[in-house]
This record gives C-alpha cells, sequence and structure tokens, in this order.
C-alpha cells in the first residue's frame, strides 16, 4: 500500500453498520483470520505483522475499539435494568457502537484463528522446536519483507517534515526491540497462574501492534511450549487464564493504539518499523540456546533460500493486496 492508496486514519466517532460481504468474502476472511493465527504461534513473528500485510489491520483495530466501548457502554445499562438509558440508546451508545463493529470480518477471522491455533499448535511446537535452524530462516525472511509494510503506509510529505523525530524513534525502537529480544528462559512446567495471565495480557499486544511477536514474549518468560502444549492437550484451566489475560491486556490496549494511528500516524508507523527491525534478532539463524548470535557457519545456502522464500511469500502478499485495493477504489 502507499501512501495514496493506504486506509485512512480510523475515526473515533461511530460509523454507519458495515455492509455485508459475499460468501467467498466471509470464508476470505476467515482464511485471514487462519493466517494471524498461524502467525502468532511462531516466535519472531507478529499477527499484527500479517495484518498490515494483508490490508486489515486498521479495520480490525476500529471494530475492536467499537466492540470495547459497546460493552463499556452497554454492560452498566444493563446492570440499571434502563433500556432507555442515554448510554445505550444514543448516537455514540451501546447499540450504535456495536452496530458500527465489522462482525462480518471479525466473527470469521476469530473463527480461522481459533481453528488454526487448536490444530496447529502442536505442529508448529514439533517445527520450531525440531527444526529451529529451518524455522528462523524462513521466518526472517518473512519478518525482514515485512518491515516496508507500514513504511509503505507512511505519507511521505508528512514523512519529511517531521523526520527529526521519526528517524530517532524509529531507531530506539528498533535498538530497545533488538536488545529485548536477547533474552531467553527454559519453559516453565507448571507456572504460576498470574504470571501466565500477565504474560497472556502482555502478549495479546502483538495483535495489536505489528513488530511484536506475542509467542516470542511467551518464549522469553518460558510460557511458549507451556502454552502450546496445553492448547495441544485441551487444558481448560490454563486455557481459560490465558484467555481471561488475553482479553484483559486487549481491552486496555486497543484504544490507545486507535488513537496513536489517528493523531500520530506517521510516528506510529515509523516506530513499527523500527520494531519489526529489531526483533529480526530473534531469527537469526545461527545462535544458542542462550540467544547469544553467532558468524554464519554451517547451511548458509539453505538459510539463504528460505530466507528468500519467506520474503517472497510476503512481497507477493504485499503486491496481491495493492493490486486489490486499487481494483476497489477504482
Amino acid at each position: 500500500m502507499t501512501a495514496e492508496n493506504s486506509p485512512p486514519p480510523p475515526s473515533t466517532h461511530p460509523a454507519a453498520r458495515p455492509p455485508r460481504p459475499t460468501v467467498p468474502g466471509v470464508v476470505l476472511n476467515a482464511v485471514r483470520g487462519g493466517l494471524v493465527g498461524l502467525a502468532e504461534l511462531v516466535p519472531g513473528v507478529s499477527g499484527g505483522t500479517v495484518a498490515l500485510v494483508l490490508g486489515i489491520y486498521e479495520r480490525v483495530l476500529l471494530s475492536a475499539n467499537r466492540l470495547v466501548d459497546g460493552l463499556r457502554l452497554g454492560v452498566p445499562a444493563l446492570l440499571r435494568r434502563s433500556g432507555d438509558d442515554p448510554a445505550a440508546t444514543g448516537p455514540g451508545g451501546a447499540r450504535a457502537r456495536l452496530r458500527s463493529v465489522d462482525w462480518w470480518l471479525v466473527v470469521p477471522m476469530v473463527v480461522g484463528m481459533a481453528v488454526m491455533v487448536v490444530t496447529m499448535a502442536g505442529v508448529m511446537e514439533s517445527f520450531v522446536s525440531d527444526h529451529t535452524f529451518a524455522a528462523r530462516s524462513l521466518f526472517l525472511g518473512m519478518v525482514a519483507a515485512s518491515v516496508a509494510v507500514p513504511l509503505l503506509m507512511v505519507d511521505r510529505d508528512d514523512l519529511r517534515s517531521r523526520a527529526p523525530v521519526a528517524v530517532p524513534l524509529a531507531l530506539v525502537a528498533a535498538v530497545a526491540t533488538f536488545v529485548a529480544t536477547g533474552f531467553s528462559a527454559a519453559d516453565k512446567p507448571d507456572p504460576n497462574p498470574v504470571l501466565v495471565f500477565v504474560a497472556a495480557a502482555v502478549a495479546v499486544c502483538a495483535l495489536v501492534l505489528p513488530g511484536v511477536s506475542g509467542s516470542f514474549l511467551l518464549y522469553a518468560l518460558g510460557l511458549y511450549g507451556t502454552t502450546l502444549g496445553a492448547v495441544h492437550a485441551r487444558d481448560l484451566g490454563y486455557i481459560a487464564v490465558f484467555g481471561l489475560g488475553a482479553v484483559t491486556g486487549l481491552v486496555l490496549f486497543v484504544r490507545l493504539m486507535e488513537r496513536l494511528l489517528t493523531h500520530a500516524r506517521t510516528l506510529t508507523l515509523v516506530t513499527m518499523a523500527g520494531l519489526m527491525l529489531g526483533s529480526l534478532r530473534a531469527l537469526w539463524p545461527w545462535q544458542s540456546d542462550d540467544a547469544t548470535l553467532h558468524a554464519p557457519g554451517d547451511g548458509v545456502p539453505t538459510a539463504v533460500g528460505l530466507v528468500v522464500l519467506g520474503a517472497a511469500v510476503v512481497t507477493v502478499t504485499v503486491v496481491a493486496e495493492r493490486r486489490y485495493s486499487r481494483r476497489r477504489a477504482a
């Protein structure tokens, strides 16, 4: 997406009810959700990044914000049992907010994500742990190519005027993420529920903030293998605590992200690019278990091939999305 055809900043006011898509459109949204869910299973890959590449990031963010607002206004009204409460019926009230949610996007996406996570948790755990070199190489190419996505959404004239602030901000974000991804921790087989709750609240930010990998955050906290194992084994107690933490984190963070995209769009997108660039450290193929980086050694041809493959997948996806957006705008 270029600055000219990138989606506009999210509105802070309730919008009209989104149009109902075709059946293929609903199926496509479910597939998009599956891809986001798959990304969330991979350390170093951000679900928010995939949403950006697929061209649905801001639509999902806007709908999530409307849903949170609708619940915030509607639940107190229901508790007061006042059907005529302005908070529930006014133009900015709960019903208006909930009607403006793009349910035809959100529901298929959630279903696609859930199906992908449940079916692929065990597979991805095995792939990442048993074929670490290949996995890191492939995902390195994917994330490296994805760095361009938020930059293509920046207005060039605005970027020039904000360069004295934007460039240092991007560098700080890149360095901070590079340092943060240098930490590692062994899996905790029986973690404290409080740790699980807090970790989920932080990790879910990956759905809102491109460049941040929720799975990698879990990995750094020693909960990656434990969480995937719990999903694969259908450990409902663990899943319930994790889900509650994720919902809490999403509710607290989604509004902040929308405000940033509305009022500081260029700086936010540039910071996203910096975060994504710094997170590449986690995917360097030649590193030890304690996240110490090494010079390229054995397997260079294989690594290069997989990096190119990963970058090609993202590039093709971005090009296809841009062409699709242009046809819709025509």
